[in-house]
């Protein structure tokens, strides 16, 4: 599943440099998390970095794109080659 950012966030930026697939951008008001580029991290770390490094627990499953950790590994390999 790719993850979301919901309306706690404080855009406090800690998400953005975290995210080994450039998944993440500045919203309005909000941050918020490309559901095409985000793998919650499989292929790079072991969990999401994204949900580590926020400070304000504001990022979730996005309940509109359900995948299996197979489909996120392909992700992975499609957007890094």
């Amino acid at each position: 599943m790719a993850l979301m950012i919901n309306d706690n966030c404080t855009a406090c930026d800690a998400c953005k440099p975290a995210c080994p697939n450039e998944a993440i951008a500045v919203g309005d008001p909000i941050y918020v998390i490309d559901p095409l580029r985000c793998t919650e991290c499989v292929g790079a770390h072991d969990e999401p970095q994204c949900k580590l490094v926020c400070p304000a627990d504001c990022i979730e499953v996005n309940p509109e794109f359900e995948e299996t950790p197979e489909q996120l590994q392909e992700k992975y390999q499609s957007l890094h080659g």
